[in-house]
């Protein structure tokens, strides 16, 4: 099938485009506001973008409740710093429960049982269970363009240069970081989500670093 994704015409009961663009890795960011209330929440549009310096971004859509824009985005730009949190496997129900619509300053980390860890170089608390964190300082918002029609779905990327990183001496085997120790979780589409239960190593023939 082939379908115009400006019309929208693919005659299917949802839109498949997320389905597509899979598996996506969560960014389960973390951030606190001007009172310094933390803020939980996971986004499946997130990656790293660059290695020198190393920086990731996470992407936001529409508003949420009666703020302008989502609470991470609003306390990433107030405060200038936000964490990412990586979702290993055994984590995804407490993940899912910091999807939930609450009111701006309600605290997320708690309402999931989840235990705030202090950084080292940003005030924004990491998750203690989580096997991976990125401590980051904001960089810059870039807005997406406006579909007409769709302005309350306006969506804008979040930049971050990751300046400290915490990763869970559990899941470190011979050096490398062992995906199979706490398999991350990624979203897909719809409401369906997978874990990393396999892995494969594929060398590159021209680059002898990647072995």
């Amino acid at each position: 099938m082939f379908y115009d994704a400006t019309k929208r015409d693919h005659g299917l009961p949802q839109d498949p485009l997320k389905a597509l663009i899979v598996p996506r890795p969560i960014g389960w960011i973390s951030t606190v506001d001007g009172k310094g209330r933390v803020n939980l929440a996971p986004y499946s549009f997130y990656n790293g973008v660059g290695e020198h310096p190393p920086m990731v971004y996470f992407a936001v859509t529409g508003t949420y409740g009666d703020t302008p824009t989502k609470h991470s985005r609003m306390n990433a730009e107030e405060t200038g710093e936000f964490v990412v949190n990586m979702v290993a496997g055994t984590l995804s129900e407490k993940m899912n429960i910091t999807t939930a619509m609450v009111a701006y300053g309600v605290d997320e980390m708690k309402l999931a049982g989840l235990t705030p860890a202090p950084c080292r170089l940003v005030k924004p608390p990491r998750v203690a269970e989580s096997p991976v964190a990125l401590e980051c300082k904001y960089w810059k918002t870039v807005e997406l363009p406006v579909e007409p029609g769709h302005e309350a779905q306006r969506s804008a990327v979040v930049f971050g240069q990751v300046v400290g990183v915490h990763i869970d001496d559990g899941i470190l085997k011979d050096g490398r970081v062992d995906i199979l120790a706490f398999k991350p979780v990624a979203r897909l589409g719809y409401s369906e989500y997978t874990t990393t239960d396999n892995v494969w190593r594929m060398r590159r023939p021209d680059d002898p670093r990647y072995q």
